[in-house]
């Protein structure tokens, strides 16, 4: 019953996102759930996406950024001075080079095991998702908000969140695809719990500087939770086939 409502409701999301999460989902449990989450998070882009284009959304983008901004000078964001400089560092976190970085690190690590099944499954996962962001930021060309003097330099569209997106796409694809190569479940919440805290800090950096509406960062987070999540479907069912290794 649970099975035929998901693959109903995955027909509603584009492709290829939607017949794959229709395939992937079968009678275990756990896959059920993340194809149920993977669905979920689609429809929260799509639904955000929606309302930006509408233009529903503005009231509330700009009350969110106006928060964290001092009622006095809109160029003095809210905390000590030193908050400045840690959000700073912290939206660093979600850059290209850093995010290279970390992807490269996670490569040598599984290279160095010999698991040059899951070292290709990681660089396609991660290399995929930088695309389908480029291409959704490309396709949707929302200006930057110009509500609050920007704290970090910017040049390409607003929607949805580069930083915010690319983060998900490589922490959570991450953060999924590794607790598939471990056995001991402390290392699998952790590897999940890093990954969800890195991506939160990251979007909230980008509205705390004033270079994202709150709906750009919610869009990033929802679609790169959707292509982390079927990540980790297909790493599963590729290793139920042997074409992935198995934890060691």
């Amino acid at each position: 019953m649970l099975t035929d409502l998901l693959r109903h409701a995955a027909k509603r999301v584009p492709a290829p996102i939607g017949p794959l999460i229709a395939r992937l989902a079968g009678s275990d449990a756990l896959v059920l759930v993340r194809a149920l989450l993977a669905v979920a998070a689609v429809r929260v882009f799509l639904e955000v996406a929606s309302e930006v284009g509408e233009g529903d959304t503005r009231r509330v983008d700009e009350w969110i950024l106006r928060a964290f901004r001092s009622k006095a000078d809109a160029r003095d964001p809210m905390g000590p001075s030193w908050v400045e400089g840690a959000v700073r560092d912290l939206t660093a976190l979600g850059s290209n080079v850093v995010l290279l970085i970390f992807t490269t690190a996670v490569a040598v690590f599984l290279a160095v095991r010999r698991q040059s099944h899951a070292l290709t499954l990681v660089l396609v996962s991660t290399g995929g998702g930088f695309l389908l962001a480029q291409a959704l930021k490309l396709a949707f060309s929302r200006p930057r908000p110009d509500l609050v003097p920007h704290l970090a330099h910017v040049s390409s569209s607003s929607f949805p969140s580069g930083h915010s997106m690319f983060s998900a796409v490589v922490y959570l694809t991450l953060g999924a695809l590794l607790p598939q190569l471990v056995k001991e479940r402390v290392l699998k919440a952790y590897f999940l719990g890093v990954a969800c805290f890195l991506t939160f800090v990251v979007g909230l950096s980008r509205v705390y500087l004033g270079v994202h509406y709150p709906t750009d960062v919610l869009a990033g987070w929802s679609a790169g939770l959707a292509w982390a999540v079927v990540c980790s479907m297909a790493a599963s069912y590729l290793q139920r086939r042997g074409d992935v290794e198995q934890p060691r």
